[in-house]
Formats: C-alpha cells, structure tokens, sequence
C-alpha cells in the first residue's frame, strides 16, 4: 500500500449550538457549528464526525423538540455541515426514542454506537468499514457511556439496551483485525486519568478513555463528553501500541483537524490543529445543493447561505426568549461560583423554593449548571432556559436524617484550600471535568458547612423546624431524576424510596410558577 492520507473535522457535544449565541442574550459568542465549519474544506479523503449530544442542551434544541417537536431540523443542519459519521452521545436519549429516530432517520451521516442493542442483543448501529478514494481502509466504531442507564428516565430506554462500551469495542476491533488499515473509535465518554501522569482521578465508570487506550489498540480515540479542550496526543498502550487522542470544548466553541498518513507498513502519522469558532465567519457559512433535470443529470448547483436558511427558526427562538413571563422584585444575578456555594445564592433559593411548591415535600436540593444567567427582574422565557438548560423532572425521596447529612457531605467536598491557606474549589469538580452542577444547594433546613473541617464531618449544624435532625428522622425530599440516579457520587440515593414523581420538565415548572405568581417577592 502506498503513503494514503486521511483528512477529518471532529465536533462533539454541540448541544443543539448552530448559531453564534448562547441565548443567554443577544450578543454574539464564538460558539456554534456555524462559526466553524466556513473553514471546513472537505475533499474525498476527508471525513466530517460527531461525538454525539446534539439533541438537547440549550435554547435551540429546547424550541425544536416543544414547538415544532421535529429533530428533523437539526439533523438538516448537520447534513448541510457535511457529517459523515457520527455516535449517539447521553444527552440524545433525553427526549425519547422516537424523537431520536426522527434525527437518525433524516441523517445523511451513519450513525455507529456499537452499545447500544436491542432487546434481543442485536447491534443496532454496529460499526463500519469505509474504503475511502485513496483505498484507505478505515474502521469506525462508536460506543457511548454506559451511565446512559443510570440518568435517562426508564421509559426513553424501553427496547433498547446500553451495554459495557468498553467490551463492546473490544469485540468490535477483534472483527476488524486484518481488514483495516485504520481503526477509529468515536467515544462519547471522556478520560477517568490525567493524560500526562496516567494517575486515576476517578473510581467511577462513567469514562474510560484511558482504558480503552491502555488496554485496546485504536488507532485514533474521539472523545467528547466531558466538555473539555484535549490537544492531539498520543497515549501508549501496555503492549506498546500507540492511540492518537483529542476531545473538543462544548457548543462548537471549537473543532480537531486531524490529519492522518498511513504508510507501507501500516505505521500511523498524525497531527492536528485545535481551531477556535469565530462568530465572525458564521455569516459565511453555505451549503451547496445540486439539482437534477428530467434526464436525472446533475444541472446545477445552488449556493446557499447556512446563516440564512435556518433564520426561520432562530428567529421564532428568540422570539420565544424573549416573551415576558412574569416579574421579580428584585434581579437574581449569579456571582463566583465559589462565592455563590460558601455564601448561598437567591438563584438556587428561588429554584428550591419553586421545587418545594410543586413537590410539597419538607427539604429541597438543587444543583445549578456551569453557566447560569440568572433572572432579570422582568423574566423572559430566556432566563429560565439559560438559567436551567437540563431536561430534568422531579423526584420525592423518603430520606433518613443520616443519608440527607451524607449527601450535604458530599457538596461539602467542593471545598478546599490552596497551599496559601486560601478557600478555593476542589479539583474533584474541576478535572478532568468541570462539575459544579455536582454542588447541591438545600432548601428547608438550616445548616452550616464549615470548609476547615476533615471532608465527611463538615456539615456542623443542620436543623429542621430549629431542632437538630437526628439520623433516624425521617424527611421527605425534592430534587431531580439525575441526582436521584445517585449520579454525581451521590450514593446515598439509591438508599432512599420514592414518595412521589412529579414527570413535568422544571423548566415548565419554572414558567408555570411564573403563570400563577405574576410577581413575585423574592
């Protein structure tokens, strides 16, 4: 085989990002998958990926699943962006199985997850060998977290099973020894090990990135999910066999380049280019459409401008961000995070004090996102979706007074000093993910975290009426499907029975409080 090159564009976690906004106001953001691809040049040896969770995640996607309730648009875009391939990320099960498959069905691009099987273990989206111009052989297999049945309601999952991604892939790359030049796996999961020490920063099993490359040899890993900027590196395996590596930011707030050469001996080199978006190209982004004549010939091709095809729908987005939805006495701004956990903040207050409303149970908790907007004093529809962008519905726990202390334990662990004796965040929730949203904030008791103490006994008040809850009182407590799964290490939930389920998204909650409490006094 002579030299081949292999030439690809890897995006991930767009959550729905197209145009440059954030939706949190109107000012345009390097962000969205316009922003990026006006500098994608595709030829035939190239391949355009996705890593998956392009379904929800922020105001856009949001629009399209409960006004039009169509994913046939955003599978539009991503066919007029070029995707070739792409995996199913956690997040694209959250509006149900149908609403995905409309997506995979409109989808130009083959969708490769090799997890995820139907009832009787069949592969649903096994993996792929495509044979580009040049004769390169390349395999492509997807896999998916497996912590897809810890968060997802029970009923988007029903016929379909999310199995071991790691033994999946194994299968996989065994079947495609000898019929490959190439082997790439598309991995919506992240990495459990810092990537220069090797050193394991997490027991949990939700990414095993740094598995997959000690113990598998891919040549290439696409990695997303953890929202976080990976350069190009190589990680070697135990046997010596060298996986190329990368993992882009979220929102299409950047793209890999990867540019691949395979030579005789089937020795792999790469290099790539981490590339900013930039709002300022967005504008120029096109696609271009060839039409056919009678005779079925190609006739002619149409340039058009991405930015303007899809304005029909962005534009009735902001319309619908920007309907007032009620009145506050005063704005909830966010502030420091840390700031914010140590010193409370009115935003997780108002949505605790919503969740208790609706729930009527005694005690609430809430985590908030990494990127709030908070309330204007005059509420849009905008400040509720960029102050709450996740799908969750609601939950009552019966708890025990001593798993609700371990569970404000755990928060508590956000909490650290630096080595000035400085209150700081602990890197548990930043690396090798950022995971504030994993600092819940409680409503309905009375309690003080004191940061200096041991992590485990730092929580050292914690009252209920103004009496101090003991470990066998029972209490009833709000909080959403995703920390109810235990998800965040918070275990202690899987302990605790159900007293109600209240299946209304809170976003809806959130309008809906506003419906019947016009203005509210905060």
């Amino acid at each position: 085989m002579d030299n081949k090159k292999l030439k690809i564009y890897f995006t991930s976690d767009t959550h729905g990002y197209f145009y440059p906004t954030t939706y949190g106001d109107v000012l345009p953001k390097n962000v969205g998958l316009f922003s990026c691809i006006p500098n994608w040049e595709k030829d035939e040896n190239t391949l355009i990926i996705d890593g998956g969770d392009v379904l929800q995640g922020n105001a856009f996607s949001y629009f399209t699943n409960h006004v039009p309730k169509s994913s046939k648009i955003l599978a539009d875009i991503m066919n007029d962006c070029g995707y070739d391939y792409y995996t199913l990320g956690n997040h694209d099960f959250n509006y149900g199985l149908e609403y995905q498959k409309e997506y995979r069905d409109n989808h130009n691009g083959h969708c490769v997850c090799q997890n995820v099987l139907d009832d009787a273990g069949n592969h649903l989206y096994p993996y792929e060998i495509k044979v580009m111009p040049n004769g390169l052989r390349v395999g492509i297999v997807g896999i998916v977290t497996d912590y897809v049945n810890v968060w997802e309601k029970k009923e988007n999952l029903v016929g379909v099973q999310v199995v071991d991604p790691f033994i999946e892939a194994q299968k996989a790359l065994s079947e495609l020894k000898g019929k490959t030049d190439i082997n790439i796996c598309i991995y919506h999961g992240g990495f459990e090990a810092d990537l220069d020490t090797g050193r394991r920063l997490t027991e949990s099993t939700e990414n095993v990135g740094y598995k997959i490359c000690e113990e598998l040899e891919f040549d290439i890993l696409l990695t997303g999910h953890q929202h976080m900027s990976v350069d190009g590196r190589f990680i070697t395996s135990r046997t010596g066999h060298k996986t190329y590596v990368v993992q882009p930011l979220d929102a299409a707030k950047e793209y890999h380049l990867i540019e691949i050469d395979v030579v005789d001996n089937n020795n792999i080199m790469v290099t790539s280019e981490k590339i900013k978006a930039d709002y300022k190209l967005a504008k120029t982004a096109v696609t271009v459409t060839v039409s056919k004549d009678e005779n079925n010939t190609d006739s002619i091709e149409k340039v058009e401008p991405l930015y303007e095809k899809y304005m029909f729908y962005e534009n009735k987005v902001q319309d619908w961000l920007n309907q007032p939805i009620g009145t506050l006495s005063r704005a909830l701004l966010p502030s420091d995070k840390l700031d914010m956990a140590y010193n409370g903040t009115p935003i997780a207050d108002f949505i605790n004090r919503v969740q208790l409303y609706f729930s009527g149970a005694q005690v609430s908790a809430v985590g908030l996102a990494n990127d709030i907007a908070g309330f204007k004093e005059k509420v849009s529809t905008r400040d509720i979706i960029a102050t709450y962008p996740f799908p969750n519905t609601l939950v009552v726990f019966n708890i025990s007074g001593k798993n609700l202390k371990l569970a404000m334990e755990r928060s508590a662990e956000y909490f650290a000093y630096d080595s000035d004796g400085k209150l700081t965040i602990s890197d548990k929730f930043l690396s090798p993910k950022v995971e504030h949203y994993n600092y819940d904030y409680f409503a309905g008791v009375d309690y003080k975290i004191d940061p200096s103490k041991p992590i485990g006994s730092r929580i050292v008040k914690l009252e209920y009426q103004g009496k101090p809850v003991t470990d066998e009182q029972m209490l009833t407590l709000c909080l959403n499907n995703y920390r109810a799964s235990g998800a965040g290490e918070y275990p202690m939930y899987k302990e605790c029975t159900i007293a109600k389920e209240i299946n209304i998204e809170m976003v809806e909650l959130l309008m809906e409080y506003f419906r019947m409490n016009p203005v509210i006094e905060v």
